[in-house]
């Protein structure tokens, strides 16, 4: 859980594709460099063969490319915290762990497995630049946190280093299709008929994030929007109770994407909560889930949960919405596998929201 709450700490920052394959002066071919989020400068392998994965967003997309076989191994959390992964990708269940815990990445499993390239999360630029020293190979740290056109760089860049453009471009098209005809569906929509929502997210009441992009593609403000983060380059706020009433948002949405057993606040304690008593949310009903991102982004989720939120704070314009029938067709094209979001669903207990 603490890798969902540590995927706010970080602003992301494009990738770039620096040069491939360019010819140098004398007509021969320079090594293919890609810019990572760190500001890093790397060098890529002139196969992708073999692939390590510490960053679960990364691994998703790679499995929604079809190269999921190129996976040699992966982090603890991806098997024992994450929802989506095993559904999508049952044979992640054979591949090795190359950590055990946070940040306790094993050397000695890294170079047993020769990877050819190992994706790393820019939170961890310790453990990055300190995998890449130790063991000789490229490190590549990326991280879209939820941007959706840092999603639509990333997936292409993963699609020009596995070979599979075509898939990228087919994703990125089905992802840019889907959330485009919300926004052309509340295109004229006036300031004034917007919700104002406050997320309260990572199992605090009072914490949130200053940006997020399915909320304002869906119609709504982030009351926290113009806020400072707590610290400079991060994304999270933790507001004083006070702060939040004097907001007196329309629509509280309480993270529902950690199991029932584990939420820490649930829609009952929002609404029950009697310092909340005078909020507008509270009074008139308007406390729900939304998913939130889970083990950093997972592209398939986030168009389910742009396309629930526009449903949510605008029914008239998406009538007849049906989240299940949404979700399956997001995992479906994202993943190929049927009955994925189903199996999430239940996990989620999306049914009682």
């Amino acid at each position: 859980m603490r890798r969902a709450l540590s995927a706010a700490l970080l602003l992301a920052s494009a990738v770039t594709v620096a040069a491939i394959a360019a010819p140098d002066r004398s007509g021969r071919s320079q090594a293919a460099t890609v810019r990572d989020d760190l500001g890093r400068t790397i060098v890529l392998p002139a196969r992708t063969g073999r692939i390590i994965s510490i960053q679960p967003e990364i691994s998703r997309m790679i499995v929604s490319l079809g190269a999921g076989d190129r996976l040699v191994g992966i982090e603890y959390a991806l098997r024992s915290q994450d929802h989506i992964f095993g559904l999508v990708f049952p044979a992640g269940e054979r591949l090795p762990l190359v950590s055990l815990s946070e940040n306790s990445i094993s050397v000695e499993e890294v170079l047993r497995l020769k990877p050819d390239l190992i994706f790393a999360s820019p939170f961890e630029r310790q453990i990055v630049e300190a995998l890449q020293r130790k063991t000789s190979v490229p490190v590549l740290a990326l991280a879209s946190l939820g941007r959706f056109e840092s999603q639509a760089e990333i997936l292409t860049l993963l699609g020009r280093l596995l070979g599979r453009e075509a898939r990228a471009a087919e994703l990125t098209s089905y992802f840019n299709g889907r959330i485009g005809r919300v926004r052309e569906a509340l295109r004229g929509l006036p300031e004034s008929a917007k919700p104002r929502v406050f997320l309260s997210f990572w199992g605090s009441l009072t914490k949130t994030p200053i940006h997020y992009d399915p909320v304002d593609a869906a119609g709504g403000i982030n009351v926290a929007e113009k806020s400072a983060p707590d610290l400079p380059g991060t994304v999270n706020e933790l507001v004083s109770v006070e702060r939040l009433i004097a907001w007196n948002p329309d629509l509280i949405l309480a993270h529902g994407n950690y199991a029932p057993r584990d939420r820490k606040v649930t829609v009952e304690s929002i609404r029950s909560d009697p310092r909340l008593a005078s909020v507008k949310a509270v009074r008139t009903g308007g406390v729900r889930y939304t998913f939130g991102f889970w083990n950093w982004w997972d592209m398939a989720e986030v168009t389910v949960e742009t396309l629930y939120l526009a449903h949510l704070f605008h029914p008239g314009r998406f009538p007849g919405f049906d989240l299940a029938r949404e979700g399956e067709e997001a995992f479906r094209t994202f993943y190929g596998v049927p009955g994925a979001f189903a199996a999430l669903s239940k996990v989620l207990r999306c049914e009682e929201w």
